[in-house]
């Protein structure tokens, strides 16, 4: 025990957090220590202390009690003011060990948005609104598009910024973490789905559903490059749903001749795609936009993505290529219902899953990405492509 009691557990703070006692990061073992954060703000605690097992336990001021983690790192949030109470064990046969300390949550200084405040990364795949949603101008490298995107969206911006097809995405965050807070839906992206006239009871018309992915910023470095998990919707476990799908799109070449194909398509083979089921096929380029549909901005000549591929949506209604009816899915995607349908355009992390499809519980978020989850191509109407145009957090923000 004497080179326990010299042991000490490390307490990494996020800018903006205040530690008591001369603010010195750490709390001795054996001492009591007070620490003092602000709300939606993570805290990060790691033990040096080795055992068997370990435990964090947290006491909320309402007195529930609940286990934080059981390995040396734990994580904690809340969305509420108050004095929890913290517990960090060695459950170890030979030498256990137990430190109490409190945690005080505290009103924040500068209060926060409740919408989305920053775009990390926007890669989106090739489709016939990039480059135009947000729009591309000579010299724009991928700094300024994120830039544009960012403007697109942030704040309550209602500009709808598209993603492309199969795989393109983006990536963004809030102004603090999103708290998991239990039995409610967290946060809600909003896109441009409808519901065509006369259809609303079945839900169809114009779904263009994307997957959502979220991430803790573990490692405190304030950027996306934590482990993903993937917010598992309501087609995770079927058996059309393909999980670890690849595809891989090639810059279209200038000097290949369009091959035209009926009234409405101007290019039948104008951007080649293969996959990882050894299939491939082409994005068509269509009469309604003319521009480049490959990322201008960005010099590689293939772009590469991977996922979760969901079964194709759409009905081609007569059989004839002129009219596509895109269904929705029950629940959990983005741009798959209309906005006004709230609740099916929010997202609880608690639906979070690991690469193995096992339940994974964060106490919050502070990275979103939303992809396209379809890799499908409806003739004049073109690629299937998610648009997002807002997010927001729900604790932040009741009446939605």
């Amino acid at each position: 025990m004497s080179g326990w009691w010299r042991s000490i557990v490390m307490l990494l703070a996020a800018p903006g957090i205040c530690c008591c006692k001369d603010n010195v990061p750490m709390v001795e073992s054996g001492i009591d220590e007070s620490y003092r954060v602000y709300r939606m703000q993570l805290l990060r605690l790691r033990s040096e202390l080795t055992g068997e097992a370990c435990r964090w336990t947290s006491v909320s001021p309402d007195g529930k009690e609940r286990v934080l983690s059981a390995s040396r790192d734990c994580m904690f949030v809340s969305d509420c003011e108050g004095v929890f109470h913290l517990k960090f064990e060695i459950l170890d046969s030979d030498a256990p060990f137990r430190q109490d300390f409190q945690v005080i949550v505290v009103e924040e200084e500068i209060e926060y948005s409740p919408y989305l405040s920053r775009v990390y990364e926007y890669r989106p795949a090739p489709g016939q609104f990039i480059n135009k949603m947000p729009v591309w101008k000579a010299g724009d490298r991928e700094t300024d598009m994120i830039a544009k995107a960012e403007a697109s969206i942030a704040g309550t911006a209602d500009e709808l910024v598209s993603l492309g097809g199969f795989g393109g995405y983006i990536t963004f965050g809030f102004d603090h973490t999103v708290v998991n807070v239990e039995g409610e839906k967290d946060f809600m992206i909003l896109g441009n789905a409808f519901y065509e006239e006369g259809f609303e009871e079945l839900k169809a018309g114009s779904c263009e559903p994307g997957i959502v992915m979220v991430a803790l910023d573990a490692n405190g470095n304030g950027l996306p490059d934590d482990p993903w998990y993937e917010l598992a919707g309501s087609e995770y476990s079927s058996a059309l749903t393909l999980h670890d799908y690849s595809i891989t799109y090639r810059r279209p070449d200038s000097s290949k001749p369009a091959v035209p194909q009926g009234p409405y398509i101007l290019d039948a083979e104008y951007i080649p795609w293969h996959d990882s089921l050894g299939e491939s096929g082409y994005i068509a380029r269509n009469f309604q936009h003319t521009q480049d549909y490959f990322p201008k901005w960005l010099d590689a000549d293939e772009l590469a993505f991977t996922g979760s591929r969901l079964a194709d949506n759409a009905l081609d209604v007569y059989g004839n290529g002129r009219y596509f009816q895109l269904n929705s899915y029950p629940w959990g995607y983005v741009d798959n219902h209309p906005n006004y349908n709230a609740d099916l355009c929010s997202f609880d992390i608690g639906w979070a899953v690991d690469s193995y499809g096992m339940p994974v519980h964060l106490p919050g978020v502070d990275f979103i990405r939303v992809y396209t989850a379809l890799n499908q191509y409806c003739n004049w109407i073109g690629e299937t492509s998610t648009e997002i145009s807002r997010a927001q957090d729900l604790h932040l923000l009741r009446e939605y």
